[in-house]
């Protein structure tokens, strides 16, 4: 029987990289991922050499995301294999941010999943609605899924109820009591970034990466959390 395959999904709002990008590239390089789901990363001019950089400075590979999913990106390590992306755009609100989502088809040696990253808007009018999309995207997903994003809402809100129907809120599911925030990062009180996974993975462990390094990176906290691949 072949043994399980661990992975650890980091996903993290980098707040365009206004923060102490030193400081961010320490705190994720220790946390030592096998993927990174990052909003607020680079979407405009130059964007994929940005990307590529980020990702070098943090240890890792851009593999998929960018300009065409609205500054949603998957970072991987050389132990990841992605096989395929695609991306999302959710319909424009005129005055309003153009968004998006993410995906990565990806395999870690017989074991395959699927990586998913969005940042949803901040107007709650405006949330809805692009849940709904990006939830028509995934339930086409047929491999096991994993879904990192600032929903910019917390638990109980109607696209956060749209995107975690029928998924393990992995916070949740191992949190000893309350789930801990992931925002503001200076004195987070509020969870609004989540991972959310598919049937088929089991979580191991979610945590929030806390402390010196983290409140001075980014506005948010990044999410940890630890998944056993069927």
């Amino acid at each position: 029987m072949a043994e399980p395959v661990s992975l650890r999904v980091v996903s993290y709002n980098v707040n365009s990289q206004r923060g102490d990008v030193a400081a961010m590239a320490e705190l994720v390089r220790g946390l030592e991922p096998d993927v990174v789901v990052v909003q607020e990363a680079p979407r405009r001019l130059r964007w994929r050499t940005l990307n590529a950089h980020l990702a070098h400075r943090l240890g890792l590979v851009h593999a998929a995301g960018g300009a065409p999913s609205l500054g949603n990106v998957v970072l991987t390590s050389y132990r990841v294999s992605v096989r395929d992306s695609w991306c999302v755009q959710f319909p424009l609100t005129p005055g309003r941010h153009m968004r998006g989502a993410v995906f990565a088809r990806c395999a870690i040696g017989a074991a395959n999943f699927v990586v998913a990253g969005s940042h949803l808007a901040t107007d709650p009018t405006e949330r809805p609605t692009q849940a709904a999309v990006l939830r028509r995207v995934m339930d086409e997903v047929e491999l096991p899924l994993v879904l990192a994003a600032d929903v910019n809402e917390e638990a109980g809100g109607s696209a956060w109820r749209t995107l975690a129907e029928g998924l393990t809120d992995s916070a949740s599911a191992v949190a000893d009591g309350a789930a801990p925030p992931t925002f503001p990062a200076p004195t987070p009180d509020r969870r609004i970034d989540a991972v959310f996974v598919g049937e088929g993975l089991t979580v191991r462990a979610a945590t929030v990466a806390d402390g010196s390094l983290a409140r001075r990176a980014s506005d948010h906290l990044p999410l940890v959390v630890d998944l056993t691949l069927p």
